[in-house]
């Protein structure tokens, strides 16, 4: 009977025992996998919901949530709603940490610090492809190093297009079609600078008022990328638009920097993995859209102008002298970075 007992007991031990070695094993394994911290984060854009910035940061919002089984979740906010709709006030609160993560284009950041609008002097990128392999190879390097000094870090970069102008008054084909138009620009000095040379009125103005501008007669025209100017209808009110990729606009992606290394890190590195793989996706996003985008122009009565190349060196000549005030301006860093001749 005694023994029975005993053999009964080593029975249970040995059953304690290999459950004990399962539940070790089933801990292991759970660590060795990882799960993602329980946490929502907010991120802003200035662009309405089907703008690129917010389909980028939705695409990337989706990515995440996927990724991390629900776990990590980001809500989007388009037009600067948490800002009241001024995107300076945005990038202030994301600097300030009142927001999580942002993308904003370089143009609108160059309020915190005006290098970071440096990429945007006319004509130093000669396609997409070349603006991707510069800015992946060391613009984005010079972008990170700029906003660590604002409590801002880098996260990733996609286009916002190739600026592009339309007007309702006439053809744009020569650098003295441009005099006396009306251009609304963004503020951004290089903008100003550019149409003031070519002897246009570029005005200031909200991008939420633009629309309503043109129609009333205010100003002529705008300059925009093709998805940006499609987006907010552009062909209802514009009669003409000229493709001369004269400057280069992209969106950065960011996060407040306090916030982001207060993550765990493997949050961060999902993070990081996802805001590139939705910056990739917006670029492509943006390439593949144009060309169908312009025929959509053409189709709605706009009259699209495409410059060859003799066309497009009358309108650099008369550019020489100020953009190489604006190479001189940004610096050897900037010129380094982006390979700028």
């Amino acid at each position: 009977m005694r023994k029975k007992k005993w053999g009964i007991l080593l029975v249970a031990l040995l059953l304690m025992g290999l459950l004990a070695g399962c539940t070790g094993k089933s801990k292991a394994s759970t660590e060795a996998n990882g799960e993602y911290q329980k946490i929502e984060l907010v991120m802003a854009v200035n662009g309405t919901d089907i703008q690129i910035d917010s389909l980028v940061a939705n695409k990337f919002a989706q990515l995440v949530e996927e990724e991390s089984g629900g776990s990590v979740t980001v809500v989007v906010y388009p037009n600067d709603q948490l800002a009241g709709g001024n995107a300076t006030k945005g990038i202030e609160m994301i600097a300030g940490g009142s927001v999580d993560l942002a993308a904003y284009a370089t143009c609108t950041m160059a309020v915190i610090d005006e290098q970071l609008a440096c990429a945007t002097i006319p004509w130093i990128f000669d396609d997409y492809t070349d603006a991707r392999e510069i800015i992946d190879a060391t613009g984005g390097e010079y972008y990170a190093q700029r906003l660590s000094g604002k409590g801002i870090t880098y996260l990733g970069s996609f286009h916002n297009g190739f600026r592009q102008i339309t007007n309702g008054k006439k053809a744009v084909k020569t650098p003295a079609d441009v005099k006396g138009l009306k251009i609304r620009v963004p503020g951004s000095e290089v903008f100003m600078r550019f149409f003031r040379t070519l002897g246009a009125d570029p005005v200031a103005m909200s991008w939420s008022e633009v629309f309503t501008a043109i129609q009333q007669g205010t100003i002529d025209g705008q300059e925009n990328g093709v998805s940006v100017t499609s987006s907010s209808k552009m062909s209802e009110i514009q009669d003409y638009m000229t493709l001369w990729n004269y400057s280069y606009e992209n969106d950065l992606f960011v996060a407040n920097t306090e916030i982001w290394e207060a993550l765990e890190p493997k949050t961060r590195e999902l993070l990081q993995e996802k805001a590139t793989e939705a910056c990739e996706w917006g670029r492509d996003e943006v390439e593949q859209q144009e060309v169908e985008l312009v025929q959509n122009f053409r189709d709605a009565g706009m009259e699209v102008t495409e410059l060859t190349d003799e066309q497009l060196d009358e309108f650099k000549a008369v550019m020489k002298d100020t953009r190489q005030e604006f190479i001189k301006k940004y610096g050897e860093k900037a010129q380094k970075a982006f390979q700028i001749d």
